[in-house]
């Protein structure tokens, strides 16, 4: 009788200790579903910019060290394929955020061609757009062109802009060939030879000398117009209007990471390499280096992610110039100013 006694209370205990744990358990996999006000997580869709090279892990890097998560968000990336591409995808609904070139985002929304989405940061304060091509193609000017073959994606803003590069750069763009080509593949193509240069961020000389095994040359659009801006972060305007918070929280928390991983780009390198395979670390931590001086600009103050409405009216005046916009368009159509950070 005492025997039995001793399994059914060795049993009991068995199953309040099964019991607490279960419970401890299920106590840690609710933790891990709230951020850091103890709220449900909300899910967001984040596209990069232009398919996962260095100058884009920032956003990794956010939802790596838990940024997004302090915000309150489960961050689910994927690879953008250039400012016509997200702002496809972000009007459309399949995306929630994502860093597009807001000279290209101007061309679009001034020529028809996309409305519906708003700008609420700067991620560069400069253009980082541009042509690269590699040492024994002849190219070392704009003229240099001329003649030549290039390849990019067709929504690219490098590709968009070109025509306006190219007048004021006194370049015939008629005499420029543009082939299409997929945002991860453009620096193999380069690399093989079948192009003569490539639409670039001038921060991925690193990542083209490692592929071609030869020296980059950069034509940066920058040197021709200054007052660019470079990406900034955009998210439809139905979600501007009626989430202006949750923007701003979201804002915050990317460029925490963005800030974070221009003070340690190799570590942002190895996170981005822990989540993209295909990453070189090396290369992606030199595009951090490199980027680092585009994003810190002083044109509109110190604070990371600031706008300001007299630059990007200069921006517009430069396009309607060169004859770049069918209609005329204000800062504020593109841009939530209030928003934005403050500098």
């Amino acid at each position: 009788m005492r025997r039995l006694t001793r399994t059914v209370a060795t049993a009991a205990l068995a199953t309040a200790l099964a019991l607490v744990s279960a419970c401890s358990s299920g106590s840690d996999s609710a933790d891990d579903a709230k951020g850091g006000d103890g709220k449900a997580l909300e899910k967001v869709t984040y596209l990069t910019s232009f398919g996962n090279f260095g100058r884009d892990s920032y956003a990794w890097v956010a939802k790596d060290k838990g940024f997004f998560k302090e915000a309150g968000f489960d961050v689910e990336i994927k690879a953008g394929q250039g400012t016509g591409g997200v702002i496809q995808t972000v009007v459309g609904g399949q995306a929630d955020f994502g860093p597009i070139d807001l000279t290209g985002g101007l061309l679009q929304l001034g020529n028809g061609q996309a409305k519906d989405f708003t700008a609420v940061a700067a991620i560069q304060q400069r253009t980082m757009a541009g042509i690269a091509t590699v040492e024994g193609k002849n190219i070392s000017s704009p003229k240099d062109l001329e003649g030549k073959k290039l390849a990019d994606t067709p929504g690219s803003v490098v590709r968009n802009l070109f025509p306006t590069y190219a007048r004021l750069a006194g370049v015939d763009a008629t005499k420029v060939t543009w082939v299409n080509g997929e945002a991860q593949n453009l620096i193999g193509t380069l690399a093989s030879g079948s192009v003569d240069g490539i639409g670039q961020f001038v921060v991925g000389q690193p990542t083209i000398e490692a592929a071609a095994k030869k020296k980059a040359v950069m034509l940066p659009y920058s040197n021709v117009m200054q007052d660019l801006y470079g990406n900034v972060l955009i998210t439809s305007s139905k979600i501007a209007k009626e989430k202006p918070e949750m923007v701003k929280r979201f804002t915050a928390a990317l460029l925490k990471g963005l800030e974070y991983s221009l003070a340690n780009s190799k570590e942002a390198a190895d996170i981005l390499k822990k989540n993209v395979d295909a990453t070189n670390p090396v290369s992606a931590a030199a595009e951090l280096d490199l980027m680092a001086a585009y994003v810190r600009s002083g044109n509109t103050g110190t604070a990371i992610g600031t706008l300001d409405s007299g630059r990007v009216a200069k921006s517009i005046a430069i396009l309607q110039g060169a004859g770049a916009l069918k209609q005329n368009i204000t800062p504020e159509q593109i841009i939530d100013f209030s928003l934005a950070p403050k500098a």
